[in-house]
């Protein structure tokens, strides 16, 4: 067992010997093509991080037109909307005037009819009064001239003059 554990300086010898000629057979078969495997794969990552960063920028560049487009939509239809309550405003300004000026003229033109339907009523009246006028003073005039007859007779001249005044308010 102390055998194993004491070195020997051949063992030692050959195993470096080993160790140099694996070395020079890696060196000459594996390692290039490994170093130009890693060397391929570092491009390929460095490649791929200029696209990858070139796709960023890209994209970035595309937000900001996307971005400032929709400011544009945005300020238009604002623009638009704006436009439009002051065209909604200008025609209900003008229906409400028509519908003023309508109001206006059928008050006017009702007032008229009124008036001259007051007018001929008046009309009315007077030919009514007349009459009762020319009826009261035949009455007067058929009887004698007696106070107490003209008194009765005039009651009753009143007295129809109120009941067709009732009439004609009616």
């Amino acid at each position: 067992m102390e055998k194993l554990l004491s070195p020997d300086i051949g063992l030692s010898i050959w195993t470096a010997v080993a160790f140099l000629l694996l070395v020079v057979i890696l060196g000459k078969v594996a390692w290039k093509p490994i170093i130009q495997a890693l060397e391929e794969r570092e491009h390929a990552l460095k490649a791929e991080r200029e696209a990858t960063e070139a796709a960023r920028r890209s994209a970035e560049e595309l937000k900001a037109v996307l971005d400032r487009e929709l400011a544009k939509v945005q300020q238009r239809t604002q623009e638009m909307l704006a436009e439009a309550q002051k065209e909604g405003a200008a025609q209900r300004e003008s229906v409400i005037r028509a519908a003023q000026e309508e109001a206006a003229r059928l008050t006017e033109k009702t007032r008229a009819q009124l008036e001259g339907e007051k007018n001929r009523l008046v009309q009315d009246l007077r030919k009514e009064v007349a009459g009762l006028s020319t009826l009261a003073a035949e009455k007067i005039l058929r009887k004698s001239i007696d106070a107490s007859v003209q008194k009765t007779a005039l009651d009753e001249f009143f007295r129809d003059l109120e009941k067709n005044k009732t009439r004609l308010e009616s």
